[in-house]
Formats: structure tokens, C-alpha cells, sequence
């Protein structure tokens, strides 16, 4: 089995070396045709832009992208700073400068890449998925009885914070700025996907289809090591299935089978405040342009928000959403899943989440309210602060940054829920419901406590479930997302997931018997 593994291990570096690779392949060269095509589609009505491309890039074969991005964004910016101070904002390229500069990069790209799109989809993608499956499948046979094995977990450079894990983190982290702000550099990428985005919406693939199919591959790849690992413990194979299908089906088929009809993008499994933009003033003209769809994609995201997500916290807690629904949650259990047992334990940890997460939460607030006021009244500032710099802050800051870069770039270092626990503000929503008022509670059975410990080394969130557990304590934490796996690990069933009476909840600030001031004094007797 170990040659095998070492086999796939050997398939799956090859064609991520290709994969990586591909940044540098293939020369780029911008026709007279196929700038005036972009200039007329974008409404460029900069000269200065115009003529500095025509002047020194038009008909030029650049040999490396970074030399042509370079060219692209010096014209980009230089024509924007001329036309800001000479206050020709009408004139002003409003695009992010590297997203023009990746809409002609696409077009004038000439590679091989191009030319072979499927051949290097095997190379690629390909190699990556069987390599996998050949590392993960024989553990089938490895894994012997029943039960969850994480012996040596520890010792492991890949799960330690080693070698192996650093350089996870450094492809995950450059992974994710390449996406977020420098798609100019990856083109080669999004070429590899083209056959299937097409298929799906009609048009060439970009960068966040090929984040979207990235993501749904290699949450396919890492749930079948989940089924393997879990595969005697019903609700863990349940759980894994139903991200599986939420993020696939809702997050990526039907959104980009929406745009081949000419529909508006939407994921409809995602609520506000998580989607943050949703009342961006470009998002409500865009649904209420697009007509009975549209309309009802508004009133579905409100009703999903303020309704239907406080009643399904209050019976079922943050779990429905967050482990069974949530792309994010689902990457988390996936590919996150090796590293769960890296999340910081201690109090200034649990401190330090409490002022973030719910900092966020009251930032998303604030701007959606700031966003909202302008949109009614007309205006661009309220207070006197600009309402599109607080959206540009917080599409940079926590949308990109927290949520992109290090919410899943750190998982190797930090746990594989970062985002979920010290930033994402829907979390903070459902948590605050879950600890105030759900249904929602870890039972446990005090007795039974060996103090073995896997239940808090293996909690994602952060969370000491052993103290409770020793305690018989009810766990009514804000930050537990119902993964259950505490009660997976836990070797004499102390631990039970449970959506009882309200008042059955037992507070986690009370002991039991602690209050029970007769009991205590006959037992001291």
C-alpha cells in the first residue's frame, strides 16, 4: 500500500509542478482588433490610455506576463493620475487596473496552452486528481477496525506546522493573492477550465470560475478521504455529502447556468451578512434590471437572512449552516480536516476571537447601513465619510485578506477554521442566537470523562470540550459549529450532539449541582 501511496504522491507533485508552471508559459501581443474591441466594450474614454497603449504595447510580443502586466497597469495608472489631477474623473478607468489588464491579457495570450486546453487539463487537474486518490484510497484497506485513527498526527511534518505544512501555506497564501490581485498572471489557469465554463455559462472561463471549479475538486478529492476516515460514524458521512452538494450544485452549477440565460450570477445558499455585497447599490440595479428573477433573488436574500436564519439557529444551532450548508465550512471540513487539531486553545485565543468576529459583524453592519442611506437618498457620503471608500475597505480587508488569503492560506498553520472563528460576521449572527436562544446543546456525560483529551485537541473552534466534559457541563459555546467531532473521537461516548427543549439547556457558566446548595451541604455530611 505504501509504494502505491508513494506513487500517487509522486503523480500528484508532478502536475502540481505543471500546474504552477504554466505562469510562465506562452508570449502575449495585443492587435490593433483586439484593443479597440476592449476599449469599446469597457467605454475607455481615456486618449491618454489609448494612445500610450497604441504607442508603446500594440503589436509588441511580451515573453513573460509580468513584463506585459507591467505595460498594461504603467498606461493604466499613468493615465488615471493625469485625469484625477486634472479632474477629468469622467475619464478615469475605474476598473481595477490588473482586472483590464487580465481582460486583454486573455485575449492576447498565444501559448500552447491555449491551443491544447483539454491536453493540459489532464496535465494538470488530471495528474492532480488521480495522484490524490492513489495517496488517500489505500488508507481504505490501512485503516483496519472502526474508529478514527490520528495516531502520530503530531509527528507528521504535513500536520505539525513542518516543512511540509510551510510550504502549504506559501502556495495557499501566493494561490490566493494571484486570484485576488493579480489574475493578469494566471491566464494560463483560467485557458484550462475554458472547455467546461463554456459548457456551463456560454462564456470563457475567468479567474473566479476557476476558483469555483478548483474549489469544487478539491473538496470532491479530500471528502472521499472523509468518507474513509469517518466512514463509521453515520453523521459525519451525511454532513461531508450535504457540503458537497450545497457547494456544487448551488455555489457553482446553477449560478453559471444562470449567466448562459442571461440571468443574474446568484449562490443562493449564501445570506448576508456573508455576502456582503448583497445590498451594494450595482447588486440591488442589477436584480431589480433583471426582472421577476431578480425580484425574487431580493426578497430571497432578505427573507434567507432575517428570517429563515435565526429560526433554523434556534432548533438546530449554527450546525445547519455552517457544517451542512456553507461553502467556506465545507472547505474547512474537507481539505481543512487534516488541521483541525491546530487551532489555538488558550484564553487570549478565545479573546482575541470575540473582539474580532463580532468587530466584523458590526463593520458589515455599519457599511450595509452606510450603503442602504446613500442608495435611498442619492447621496455618496453620510457623515461625511465616503460610502464607496467603507465598501473598498471591506472588500479589501475582510472579503480578500481575511476571508481569501488568510482564512484559508493558514489552515496548515492556524487550523482550518480561521475565517469561520475570528472573522466571518454570519457566524458572529448565528452565534450570538445559538448561545442566547437555541435548541442547540453538547450533552455531556461526566462519568464516563477518561480525560483522554481528543475532544479539545481535535475541536477546530478552539474550544476546551474536555473541562466541560469533566464538569458535566452542558457545551452552549457561540462559536461551536456542530461538526461533531468531538463526539467522533471521543472513545466512551460522553459527548452528544442534541436539539432538545430551551429549557433543558443547562448555562456553561453554571456547574452542575453547583447551584444546588442542599445537595452539596448532604454530601458534604
Amino acid at each position: 500500500m505504501k509504494v502505491i501511496q508513494n506513487i500517487g504522491l509522486g503523480i500528484f507533485l508532478t502536475g502540481l509542478t505543471l500546474f504552477i508552471a504554466l505562469i510562465f508559459l506562452g508570449e502575449y501581443k495585443v492587435s490593433t482588433e483586439l484593443f479597440n474591441t476592449v476599449v469599446t466594450n469597457k467605454g475607455i474614454k481615456s486618449e491618454l490610455f489609448i494612445n500610450n497603449i497604441k504607442n508603446n504595447v500594440l503589436d509588441k510580443t511580451y515573453t513573460s506576463p509580468f513584463k506585459f502586466s507591467n505595460a498594461i497597469t504603467t498606461a493604466i495608472k499613468t493615465a488615471n493620475a493625469s485625469h484625477k489631477q486634472n479632474n477629468q474623473w469622467d475619464k478615469v478607468i475605474w476598473d481595477k487596473p490588473h482586472s483590464l489588464t487580465y481582460t486583454i491579457a486573455k485575449e492576447a495570450g498565444i501559448s500552447m496552452v491555449k491551443e491544447h486546453k483539454w491536453l493540459f487539463w489532464w496535465l494538470t487537474f488530471g495528474l492532480g486528481i488521480i495522484g490524490a486518490l492513489l495517496f488517500i484510497i489505500p488508507q481504505l484497506i490501512t485503516l483496519g477496525a472502526p474508529g478514527i485513527k490520528n495516531d502520530g498526527i503530531y509527528h507528521k511534518p504535513a500536520t505539525n506546522r513542518g516543512w511540509i505544512g510551510w510550504s502549504v501555506f506559501i502556495f495557499l497564501v501566493a494561490f490566493y493573492i494571484l486570484l485576488y490581485f493579480r489574475p493578469d498572471y494566471i491566464v494560463n489557469w483560467t485557458y484550462i477550465v475554458d472547455p467546461i465554463s463554456e459548457a456551463l455559462s456560454g462564456h470563457p472561463a475567468s479567474q473566479w470560475f476557476l476558483y469555483g471549479f478548483l474549489y469544487c475538486v478539491v473538496m470532491l478529492v479530500m471528502a472521499v478521504r472523509m468518507y474513509i476516515k469517518y466512514r463509521h460514524n453515520n453523521y459525519q458521512i451525511l454532513r461531508t455529502t450535504s457540503v458537497l452538494f450545497f457547494q456544487i450544485v448551488f455555489a457553482f452549477l446553477i449560478p453559471e447556468i444562470l449567466v448562459r440565460f442571461e440571468k443574474p450570477w446568484y449562490d443562493f445558499k449564501n445570506a448576508f451578512p456573508l455576502d456582503y455585497d448583497f445590498f451594494f447599490s450595482w447588486n440591488l440595479n442589477d436584480l431589480i434590471a433583471s426582472g421577476g428573477l431578480g425580484l425574487f433573488i431580493l426578497i430571497w436574500g432578505i427573507i434567507l437572512s432575517l428570517v429563515i436564519v435565526p429560526i433554523m439557529t434556534y432548533f438546530f444551532g449554527k450546525r445547519w449552516y455552517c457544517s451542512w450548508v456553507c461553502g467556506c465550512g465545507g472547505l474547512a471540513e474537507t481539505l481543512g480536516d487534516p488541521y483541525r487539531q491546530l487551532s489555538d486553545k488558550s484564553l487570549k485565543a478565545w479573546q482575541l476571537e470575540r473582539y474580532l468576529v463580532y468587530g466584523v459583524l458590526v463593520f458589515a453592519l455599519v457599511m450595509t447601513g452606510f450603503t442602504l442611506y446613500s442608495y435611498f437618498s442619492g447621496t455618496a457620503a453620510v457623515i461625511g465619510i465616503q460610502t464607496q471608500t467603507i465598501q473598498d475597505i471591506y472588500g479589501f480587508l475582510i472579503g480578500a485578506i481575511f476571508a481569501g488569503v488568510i482564512g484559508t492560506g493558514f489552515y496548515p498553520i492556524f487550523g482550518n477554521r480561521v475565517w469561520c472563528r475570528f472573522g466571518c460576521p454570519l457566524a458572529a449572527y448565528m452565534g450570538i442566537v445559538q448561545r442566547f436562544k437555541s435548541r442547540f446543546r453538547i450533552t455531556t456525560n461526566g462519568g464516563q470523562c477518561i480525560s483522554c483529551g481528543n475532544c479539545s485537541t481535535y475541536c477546530e473552534q478552539g474550544i476546551d470540550v474536555r473541562a466541560y466534559a469533566q464538569k458535566g457541563e452542558n457545551i452552549i459555546r457561540a462559536s461551536c459549529v456542530g461538526c461533531g467531532i468531538c463526539s467522533a473521537v471521543c472513545p466512551r461516548g460522553v459527548l452528544k450532539l442534541e436539539n432538545g427543549p430551551e429549557q433543558g439547556r443547562i448555562n456553561p457558566t453554571d456547574i452542575l449541582l453547583g447551584n444546588n446548595v442542599d445537595l452539596i451541604d448532604l454530601l458534604k455530611k
